[in-house]
């Protein structure tokens, strides 16, 4: 096989961390190439030092056999290197044309010359088989599409080498199929594909090898179809792994909360949440899938009250808290936010003053108007050691603690005061393999007790795995109501992407 890129010792130091640690790695012309491991792993780094945005402290970048020296991206794309960020960088109120070709313009004069742009970008577009109108305002796109997009903008410029980053993250089954096929065509015509992912099985499905990361050091590299996930995520974390909870069955309880009829207007002044009803019982899981974007982060932010209802109402254990205040429903249940950073934490309070947020007014953490810091820290300490969280001390910024673990603080903050119902909004996104295997385990153990909890996830195999019923949003709507045992994946996404609808929704209240 033709060899297209080498990497020779690369190394990169930031303070405090050794983000790669003498990595060599050779990467096959016309290849789809996975690159897995745990957040903090250096796979990030290693591909950002080979799109120029870092700069090796040590190592030797070689392409198609030759020493380069990529300082930039402009360099990285001279060379025929292209990377597709995980958050897409586009311009929502340009069309697709306009973005495809900024920085790299054809112009008549002082004119754009749009027509030949067109020509080369619809060559492009027919040799891949798919259908995009140029013409289209981005902000207009599917998530699926503007991915898209991000490949035409690369293959416009004659990249040979694409870098993607987390490229299914936000994507329904059917977009990821379509992804995969559009990849396998670029693989046919010998481009290389550098995969970077969390997800083992996709990985599994459309990579030629596999390499393996772990704290900054390649642990190894395999051919995809001599290896297995047990395998990878073992690799990935340094010891076993088990990938899939064990549930018990159990009956269904009483009713614990109840959502009727809610509307709510989005901060641009729209309708985002159109008449969602649904109610959980002591000892479920109830799943609520969608395609971000489709109103879901809306509705558990009106739920805890961070947006006003429009109409509808909201039912706690059969009270009507529709008109409580934020700090009354605190008291009611748990919340893990969808973004812990913006809602979650505050990054520069220790460890300590975190484990308290929303609750420092507590007796128990006070001494009359003053925060009691010998009983917050007994408290954090208590939750430090529970939930096994990795921590030099408790007085020091979270900031400074792994995403893992400051989620663990979440966790452990929200259920220390018992609550019957856990809200998870996104609870394991940006996690690793281990940590995700934690809060897994967590929210299965809650619903075994007894409490009801409510997933809100992105993340197909966390509803499937973990819920006993399934909700899908799409539009701001229920549009799909499922027991667990009666859906699969593929199924879900013609759901979450308006092809199917359930025209009378069963189960959403039972």
């Amino acid at each position: 096989m033709e060899e297209i890129i080498r990497l020779e010792g690369i190394t990169k130091i930031f303070p405090g961390v050794v983000a790669n640690d003498n990595v060599s790695l050779t990467i096959y012309k016309g290849e789809i190439h996975a690159i897995v491991g745990e957040n903090g792993a250096g796979k990030s780094t290693l591909m950002k030092i080979i799109y120029g945005l870092y700069r090796p402290d040590k190592g030797e970048i070689y392409i198609s056999g030759k020493k380069v020296n990529i300082h930039s991206p402009k360099i990285a794309i001279n060379y025929g290197i292209g990377m597709v960020h995980q958050h897409f960088m586009l311009i929502p109120p340009f069309t697709v044309i306009e973005n495809i070709i900024l920085g790299s313009e054809v112009k008549n004069g002082i004119s754009l010359n749009l027509k030949k742009a067109e020509e080369t970008l619809n060559e492009i577009i027919n040799s891949l088989g798919f259908k995009i109108d140029l013409y289209e305002k981005v902000e207009n796109l599917s998530v699926g599409e503007a991915q898209r997009v991000e490949i035409l903008k690369l293959l416009y410029r004659k990249a040979e080498i694409l870098i993607l980053d987390e490229p299914t993250a936000v994507l329904a089954p059917q977009e990821v199929e379509e992804l995969f096929t559009i990849l396998r065509k670029l693989s046919s015509q010998g481009k290389t594909i550098i995969f970077i992912s969390h997800k083992l099985n996709e990985v599994l499905e459309i990579s030629d090898r596999v390499s393996v990361m772990r704290r900054g050091k390649l642990v190894n590299t395999v051919n995809t179809k001599e290896t297995n996930k047990f395998e990878l995520a073992q690799m990935m974390v340094g010891r076993e792994v088990f990938l899939k909870v064990d549930k018990i069955k159990r009956e269904r309880g009483g009713e614990i909360f109840r959502v009727e009829d809610i509307w709510v207007r989005g901060r641009k002044g729209l309708d985002v949440v159109k008449g969602v009803s649904f109610n959980i019982r002591e000892g479920e899981i109830l799943g609520i899938a969608g395609v971000e974007g489709n109103g879901q982060s809306e509705l558990v932010e009106a739920i805890v009250g961070l947006l006003p209802l429009k109409r509808g109402k909201i039912f706690f254990k059969n009270k009507d808290i529709t008109l409580e205040k934020i700090r009354q429903r605190r008291l009611l249940f748990g919340h893990i936010p969808e973004d812990r950073h913006k809602r979650g934490l505050i990054l520069d309070f220790s460890v300590a003053e975190n484990c308290i947020l929303g609750l420092h007014y507590f007796n128990k953490f006070s001494k009359g108007i003053f925060i009691d810091y010998s009983k917050v820290y007994k408290h954090a300490n208590e939750i430090v050691e529970k939930y096994q969280v990795k921590t030099p001390n408790i007085k020091i910024p979270i900031r400074n603690l792994s995403g893992g673990n400051q989620q663990k603080i979440v966790l452990g903050r929200e259920l220390s005061f018992l609550p019957d119902l856990l809200i998870a909004a996104q609870p394991t996104r940006g996690l690793d393999i281990g940590a995700t295997e934690f809060v897994h385990q967590l929210l299965v153990d809650l619903r075994n007790q007894g409490k009801a909890v409510l997933l809100v996830s992105a993340d197909l195999d966390e509803i499937l795995n973990l819920s006993d019923r399934i909700l899908v949003m799409y539009n701001g709507e229920i549009v799909g109501s499922f027991s667990q045992s009666e859906v699969d994946e593929k199924e879900l996404g013609y759901y979450m992407t308006g092809v199917k609808r359930q025209t009378e929704l069963k189960e959403a209240l039972i």
